[in-house]
């Protein structure tokens, strides 16, 4: 997508064309639409010195990554522009707005008027989302495109006020420039994805140095990245959605309250409401290692920021719990506690792991539905679906995991 392409949508006529598109009909059957709108004299009269097929291919691509951004944005992708890599890369919405209102809450004064900073913007995800909390923010990225987009996104939620984005070179900005800082390096270069901290725009060193430098800041991390590599006086907060991991943030300076922590936010329905959305586990600094037990009547499955934030241990001490093997995040109880933080199954029977011994199991419950999790397990869980030939009107989850050296399996409930 060309930047004088992309400009021409911005304007009146832009617009009303955009809109003016059925983005089924465009998902369903582009080339229809690209050769209808080649000839209407309002794609031409947009930018008469560029082509209409240029002119056609950026209100397309506008109108696809629209459809696709509602995943992370909701209705309000439609209002929305975008870019297709940060599209991609943005901050899931309700991810950004959780971290803008805990930047928000934390108060940081600054007596000089200087905005807050956010470093590699991107389309805008996570400035837009400090400036609809009244956090005054400048956003810089080395893109003109990705400029232009992320402009047009603070126009269109009418944030001008509080918001703006300048081209540059975030390695040139200085430690204590922005007050309050947020960084969400690149990670991705000319073959893909980028694993190595160091090698991020900017590199980990240098994204913690400014962190490091600000009265208060946030950067932002792959769920993955090394826990040996956290820097000393940050708080690490792992963040899921939904039972999916998305993100490490570090948490600097006055935004530093609190220990290493897992955070599990809900969009679906039903979940949503449950403890207001939101769910945290903190790390407790007196707790030692977690007894490990037999199987209990509940088996409990952590979310996966409960997972790699290394908390599993303080998740079964929640419910007076123990683990079913030390190496393994699962950890089961006699009681049952319904939470964010994990799911809770109702043990029925536990076996060592035999297809027989599981396949009779599963028949003698009249088990035609089955779940399978695994921990720990080396068992390919779609084969193993095959072989069993569930039949019947019950559903089952079947957990694959190891208890020392030997494979077992536990057939279970979820509780709702």
């Amino acid at each position: 997508m060309h930047a004088a392409a992309f400009e021409a949508l911005l304007t009146e006529a832009g617009r009303e064309l955009l809109g003016g598109i059925d983005p089924t009909e465009a998902a369903n059957d582009r080339l229809a639409v690209a050769s209808r709108l080649r000839t209407e004299p309002a794609v031409a009269a947009l930018r008469p010195d560029l082509p209409a097929s240029d002119l056609v291919n950026a209100l397309l691509t506008q109108i696809t990554l629209r459809e696709r951004a509602r995943a992370k944005f909701g209705d309000r992708a439609a209002s929305m522009f975008f870019t297709p890599d940060g599209a991609e890369q943005a901050t899931r919405a309700s991810v950004a707005a959780y971290r803008a209102e805990r930047t928000a809450e934390a108060g940081v004064e600054v007596s000089d008027g200087r905005p807050s900073g956010d470093l590699c913007c991107g389309i805008g995800a996570d400035l837009l989302a400090l400036a609809e909390r009244g956090v005054p923010v400048e956003g810089t990225d080395l893109d003109p495109l990705t400029v232009a987009v992320a402009r047009a996104n603070i126009a269109a939620l009418d944030l001008e006020d509080v918001a703006r984005v300048r081209q540059g070179d975030v390695t040139a900005t200085a430690p204590g420039q922005y007050p309050v800082l947020f960084c969400d390096p690149a990670r991705r270069g000319g073959r893909g994805r980028v694993f190595d901290p160091e090698a991020y725009s900017p590199p980990w060193g240098s994204a913690v140095e400014l962190a490091q430098g600000s009265e208060a800041a946030c950067l932002k991390a792959a769920p993955g990245i090394p826990h040996e590599v956290l820097p000393e006086g940050s708080a690490a907060e792992w963040i899921s959605v939904d039972g999916e991991l998305k993100e490490t943030a570090l948490w600097f300076g006055a935004l530093a309250g609190g220990r290493r922590r897992a955070t599990v936010l809900h969009e679906r329905p039903g979940l949503r409401e449950r403890e207001g959305g939101v769910a945290h586990l903190e790390a407790d600094p007196d707790a030692g290692p977690a007894p490990v037990a037999a199987a209990r009547r509940y088996l409990y499955d952590p979310d996966p920021a409960v997972v790699r934030s290394h908390l599993v241990a303080e998740a079964a001490a929640r419910v007076d719990g123990a683990l079913l093997d030390e190496r393994i995040a699962y950890f089961t109880s006699d009681r049952a506690e319904l939470s964010p933080l994990w799911r809770v199954l109702e043990v029925d029977a536990v076996m060592p792991f035999s297809l027989k011994k599981l396949r009779a199991a599963l028949r003698e419950r009249g088990v035609g539905t089955v779940t399978v999790k695994k921990r720990g397990s080396a068992v390919d869980t779609e084969r193993l679906r095959r072989d069993l030939r569930p039949s019947g009107p019950e559903a089952a989850t079947v957990v694959l995991t190891r208890v020392g050296d030997r494979p077992w399996a536990l057939v279970c409930r979820e509780v709702a």
